[in-house]
């Protein structure tokens, strides 16, 4: 912990106005201005921080402001000379970087994966209820929520014990929530397929991205042994986990609990991110990304209407000598965002998805880019990424919710740009558009469901059914899909 500086930084956002569960409505002028207009060959400079009163120069963390576009400063010099980095680059950085650029996707991965200040990396705890949940025995939804609000405190409570800290970031997941049920639901649905197109000549090679607690790996494989030992006895589970402290975690204390059960010999954990993974696996497995994606690292793309065709145009961030974070916008995409683009083109061509372009008629693009201070590009498309929409996300097309936690409460904020390792960065999914991608760059077919739908297929329903007839783990994630391969 970062103390007393990021004691400051939570208390002066705690202060702010608009530290309150849902942040305030911004006029587009506030988050954008008009630029003056340049050519093709320059970055095009979006949002910027207010220099309202002329900030503390002590560390990021004591003067950390919301960034606006208020009385915008010129960095076009400091685009220019300083250099472009990379998450890769930064990985043995122990401080946040200055006097830098980075695409918006390494700022983003920066934020959430760097080894020494990255939110998973050093700020994350995941809520462990304790005993399962007697959901029979519950009233309704509204008694679950009261006994889930008592169990938080009671966790935190005891976390307190051990280290006080007013920022700690603590979040749960339907696997903790729903367990045993709803790993129980995903073993279902694996050892039937498995079933059906790999047993007996293959063994079930199960990956898993992201453990956490492990509690969805131990509740498979105790699925699998108790229904079916058979399987069980074929059965291999490994976990890609790209934070060292939770890969830590997960070998000594999942190992031990995997041994008392009796399945250590059937796991192995890789300390590594599946985008560094280049082993090639030739037999046939599943893999597991179970609220994987929302945290992958997106880029931002925006479009200029005075162009035409109107121009992609790809997101960096400028870090000044201050800490302060600038977007510039460049019509030089790198490899990797003209790819998805070329692809999304040719394997999206007969659906329809949100998208800045086509959210309105050109002719009324123009007219707005016209009018006197609109902002000189479309709202960003923040590209790819378990929940297909989420509330209180920040302005832009597929655009991510960014929080944090301060004295138990959540905090929004309206954009990425923000003190890089405590703030959760979370996208949604537009499940069709990466399902058609998919498709076409793997060849498999697939199939989209509701959370709702899957579960209700695959889970022992009546287990998390309640008094009322209501069901926790079909009715609280309405805004999440899955996709499965057929």
């Amino acid at each position: 912990m970062e103390s007393p500086a990021i004691h400051s930084l939570f208390r002066r956002l705690a202060n702010h106005r608009f530290c309150h569960h849902a942040a305030p409505r911004i006029s587009s002028q506030q988050i954008r201005c008009k630029a003056t207009r340049s050519s093709n060959a320059n970055p095009q400079r979006y949002a910027r921080p207010s220099p309202s009163s002329k900030a503390v120069t002590t560390t990021v963390e004591s003067s950390w402001q919301q960034r606006t576009d208020h009385f915008p400063l010129d960095k076009a010099e400091d685009y220019k000379r300083y250099p472009t980095v990379t998450a890769d680059s930064l990985r043995s950085r122990k401080e946040r970087p200055r006097r830098v650029k980075m695409l918006m996707r390494d700022f983003i991965e920066d934020s959430l994966y760097n080894p020494n200040y990255g939110y998973f990396s050093k700020n994350v705890t995941i809520f462990s209820p304790g005993a399962p949940f007697d959901f029979n025995s519950i009233k309704d939804e509204p008694e679950f929520q009261r006994l889930l609000g008592e169990r938080y405190t009671q966790f935190e409570d005891k976390l307190d014990v051990k280290e006080y800290r007013e920022d700690r970031q603590l979040w749960h997941t339907p696997t903790e929530l729903f367990r045993p049920f709803y790993g129980e639901a995903i073993a279902r649905y694996m050892v039937a397929n498995y079933k059906l197109t790999l047993y007996p000549y293959h063994d079930l090679i199960i990956y898993e991205l992201g453990a956490g607690n492990g509690t969805l790996m131990l509740n498979i494989l105790d699925h699998i042994r108790r229904t079916d030992p058979d399987v069980y006895s074929r059965t291999k589970f490994r976990i890609l986990e790209i934070s060292s402290t939770l890969a830590q975690l997960q070998t000594h204390q999942l190992h031990a609990t995997a041994a008392s059960r009796g399945h250590l010999d059937k796991v192995e954990i890789i300390n590594q991110s599946v985008f560094d993974w280049t082993t090639y696996v030739p037999d046939p497995c599943f893999v597991l990304a179970m609220e994987v994606f929302d945290n992958f690292a997106h880029d931002s793309i925006r479009y200029d209407p005075s162009q035409n065709p109107e121009t992609p145009l790809q997101g960096s961030v400028l870090i000044d000598a201050e800490g302060d974070f600038y977007e510039f916008y460049s019509p030089t995409l790198d490899p990797v965002a003209s790819r998805f683009l070329r692809v999304r083109d040719a394997a999206c061509q007969d659906r329809s998805y949100p998208h800045p372009l086509r959210s309105t008629p050109r002719w009324m693009r123009r007219l707005r880019h016209a009018l006197p201070f609109a902002p000189n590009l479309t709202p960003p498309e923040l590209i790819t990424s378990d929940f297909h929409s989420l509330p209180n996300a920040t302005p832009g097309y597929n655009a991510p919710v960014v929080q944090t936690r301060y004295q138990r409460r959540t905090v929004l904020v309206r954009t990425p740009l923000v003190q890089q390792g405590y703030f959760d960065i979370l996208f949604p999914t537009d499940f069709g558009v990466m399902e058609d991608i998919y498709r076409a760059v793997t060849g498999r077919l697939t199939r989209v469901l509701t959370h709702e739908d899957f579960f209700t297929r695959w889970a022992d329903v009546e287990g998390t059914e309640m008094k009322s007839g209501e069901n926790g783990m079909l009715g609280l994630y309405r805004n999440a899909s899955v996709m499965v391969t057929v």
